[in-house]
């Protein structure tokens, strides 16, 4: 069993990076304070103090905005797009006039995380350097791959939808360096091939993690002298979150050959070894403690111990109707064509859909405060708190069924696509799809779309999925029509323009780059 404390220590080593919170530029790591940086990296503890302050510090972006918030909403998951004083009504209406410090905001985190890593990645290599060689690859290849992480998602964001045609365009600087410097606005092509190079030097330097044989070490060590900063590997960048990431990273430049072969070798390799294995329906709807997040399938997530109050921020029904995230639909019963999550759940048993939503009554403010009236609606209860369990703080970043949606889209046999569809859906406790004469490769991508939308719900990743397909149009929030043939209520979509898949570059900036002319 992992216990709070055990978890600190082991995965974010929180009780060393706490004594640096109240001097927070002992991790922001002042270039121009070279006695206080050197105190820090002058043993290896110091090295490992630094890279578990990434791991934190990526909490302000990745538990809120970029998983279950604003990029979610934009993805049109929840019911917000026809509520004008929602909180993130903005997002759901891709309005980003709207939600400019929003963008500030992740801009200068990634960034800021980005020069951390640098300044840890320039200490790892030079001479003298106090990293014992135990620690050497485990440190900076999860450093090399974090930077490549963190520049992915600044380029999924910023970036163009991504063809031969629009590989040139100038989209992102790719920072390397701890120099304070501007950097160049670099083209996609040339971002996407740094970010495939990092990735490919984190997957040699890590190609001995203990994952591989020993799996993710969730627990305690038989062993009494085991350091415990090599255990929690679900929570670390490690080797297969790598070679998970280099796929999602090919799939985007639309290297699908490449992509398959990444996500084929994965799988077999956990297929042998069971390292994420597929979550027991029985620990999906135990009475205490659910396990609602699939734990045991995550192959990279963060650690919080603020996740039920970020359920509490977005999801409890205390929230009122102009804040909460919720889907649209009063029920979760078989038949009622005006909720949301009959277009999503298509088999009744699927254990997404019977164990992470529920029917909640929540409130509608009025414009001077005060109840005005309320309507029941499907609250989602992923991050619901749970206790003493192993995945209460767990935050799920990337995971395995991801991978077999990889290798289904990415190969052009049916039977093989189809197989890797109803691996996922045994696993929730769903019927077999059957491969019938009229399926077509644009039939099972649908499939394999349908499949996506209810695996990373409060994830952050289907809003960018559609952009890699560059969707014209993608299921609504809210808003049921009517079929003028039949009379039946029929799903909604978005019509969506390109430029909406496409953030603008953010004030912060742009501001810097006027100011240095």
């Amino acid at each position: 069993m992992i216990t709070k404390n055990k978890i600190r220590i082991g995965v974010m080593a929180l009780a060393v990076a706490a004594s640096f919170s109240s001097c927070a530029d002992w991790l922001a790591v002042d270039m121009e304070d070279s006695i206080m940086e050197d105190q820090l990296y002058g043993s290896t503890e110091g090295f490992l103090s630094s890279l578990n302050g990434v791991y934190t510090k990526m909490n302000e972006n990745y538990s809120t905005t970029l998983s279950m918030g604003a990029i979610d909403v934009m993805a049109q998951y929840y019911d917000v797009s026809k509520n004008s004083t929602h909180t993130y009504y903005a997002f759901a209406n891709f309005q980003p006039e709207q939600f400019k410090s929003t963008s500030n905001s992740i801009w200068t985190t990634q960034y800021g995380l980005i020069a951390n890593l640098n300044t840890l990645l320039e200490h790892c290599d030079e001479a003298g350097s106090a990293l014992s060689a135990l620690y050497y690859p485990y440190v900076k290849g999860e450093a090399l791959a974090l930077r490549a992480f963190l520049h992915f998602d600044l380029m999924r964001i910023y970036g163009p939808i991504y063809r031969d045609n629009t590989a040139g365009a100038i989209t992102i600087p790719y920072a390397e360096t701890s120099s304070k410097a501007i950097q160049p606005l670099l083209p996609a092509k040339t971002v996407m091939e740094k970010i495939i190079r990092d990735l490919q030097a984190a997957s040699d330097l890590l190609k001995d993690d203990k994952i591989r044989t020993e799996g993710v070490m969730n627990g305690e060590s038989d062993n009494p002298n085991e350091s415990v900063n090599f255990r929690y590997r679900q929570y670390r960048m490690n080797y297969f979150a790598v070679q998970a990431l280099l796929a999602r990273a090919y799939l985007w430049i639309g290297d699908k050959e490449k992509a398959y072969q990444l996500a084929t070798d994965l799988i077999a390799e956990n297929k042998e070894n069971e390292i994420f294995i597929w979550t027991a329906k029985s620990a999906v709807t135990a009475t205490n403690n659910p396990d609602r997040v699939f734990s045991t399938e995550v192959i990279f997530s963060l650690y919080n111990t603020s996740r039920t109050k970020l359920f509490d921020q977005f999801f409890n029904r205390s929230v009122n109707l102009n804040s909460i995230l919720s889907f649209q639909g009063a029920t979760l019963e078989e038949g009622n064509a005006e909720s949301k999550l009959t277009s999503y759940f298509d088999d009744m048993g699927d254990l997404r859909r019977e164990c992470m939503w529920k029917v909640e009554e929540v409130n509608q403010s009025g414009e001077e405060g005060g109840t005005v009236s309320s309507q029941k609606v499907l609250c989602l209860n992923k991050y619901e708190g749970v206790s003493a369990a192993a995945y209460r703080y767990m935050i799920p970043l990337i995971r395995m069924s991801e991978i077999h949606l990889i290798a289904a889209e990415c190969t052009d046999d049916l039977e093989e696509a189809i197989g890797h569809l109803n691996a996922i859906r045994a696993a929730r406790n769903c019927v077999n799809l059957q491969l019938t004469e009229s399926d077509t490769k644009a039939s099972i991508q649908e499939y394999i779309t349908n499949e996506f939308m209810r695996e990373v719900i409060g994830e952050g990743q289907l809003f960018f999925y559609y952009k890699r397909h560059a969707m014209p149009e993608i299921l609504a929030g809210n808003g049921f029509s009517e079929d003028w043939w039949s009379g039946d209520a029929v799903r909604s979509t978005v019509k969506m323009d390109m430029q909406d898949y496409v953030w603008p570059m953010p004030e912060v900036e742009m501001d810097k780059r006027v100011t240095s002319e």
